[in-house]
């Protein structure tokens, strides 16, 4: 394990790497060190042919309370252009983590507020513990969202459920958010990383060239109409069944045993 901060735990198990964030004191509020350790690792796993998936979690109580103000004011100066290049910084690393092309798996311990809301949208799937709770808590504090949760949010929760919780600034509790598909399993809080590290190791054991192309589909998808997306889709096929995946996935099936994919 290595400490990128040692605010932001980085620990590569496998074929997953583990994103921990690990101010459990001030609730893993970020600071500006912190996203950029953030930052830093997602792109470790870019880079790496290893690393297959991401979890990002938290220790403590709380996932994350969302920005340390605090700390952005003392790490980027006491000026009314620090929060600006703070929510600048962690835009950027939000973005970064939503279209790394590799799976990224929340694993939401506690409280996620603010900032910590908005990670948990930027990443493909959400497991959280029973007692978890979302929210985002900027217009409590005379704030507008930068990392994103006015555009995803809608996205990934519905319009109207959106709109509620950015105009009221409200907690919600995670046996909401089940029903609408956001979140996709409740733990308790002791199972939280068991049941994270099985659907990591069991989505890393998949060809990464079929989970890159996947995630863009998706992604472009939701972008275009349905007849472009469709398209798109045909076009990613035709490209596939040339890549050593696609013929050692039909290989693999026909012979009865485990598939060795490579990503290519």
């Amino acid at each position: 394990m290595t400490d990128m901060d040692d605010k932001v735990l980085v620990e590569e198990r496998g074929a997953v790497l583990w994103l921990t964030l690990n101010r459990p004191a001030a609730m893993n509020a970020l600071t500006p060190a912190m996203i950029g350790a953030l930052d830093q690792a997602i792109a470790q796993a870019e880079r790496s042919e290893q690393i297959r998936c991401v979890v990002v979690t938290g220790v403590g109580r709380a996932f994350c309370a969302g920005a340390d103000l605090k700390a952005v004011r003392s790490e980027l100066g006491a000026d009314e252009q620090a929060l600006s290049k703070f929510l600048a910084l962690a835009s950027g690393t939000m973005a970064r983590m939503e279209s790394l092309p590799k799976p990224v798996i929340a694993a939401v311990n506690g409280s996620a507020f603010a900032g910590g809301l908005e990670i948990v949208l930027a990443c493909d799937l959400v497991l959280a513990a029973e007692s978890a709770v979302f929210g985002d808590a900027h217009v409590n504090f005379g704030l507008l969202p930068g990392g994103g949760s006015s555009v995803r949010l809608p996205r990934k929760v519905g319009v109207n459920r959106a709109k509620l919780m950015l105009y009221t600034g409200e907690p919600v509790p995670v046996s909401e958010f089940v029903a609408c598909g956001f979140v996709h399993q409740v733990v308790p809080a002791a199972q939280l990383r068991d049941a994270a590290e099985r659907l990591a190791t069991s989505i890393a054991a998949k060809s990464p060239l079929v989970l890159r192309r996947l995630k863009q589909l998706v992604g472009a998808g939701l972008e275009q109409p349905s007849a472009t997306a469709l398209q798109l889709e045909l076009v990613a096929c035709d490209a596939h069944v040339t890549s050593h995946d696609f013929h050692e996935g039909l290989a693999a099936f026909q012979e009865r045993r485990a598939a060795v994919f490579l990503g290519r």
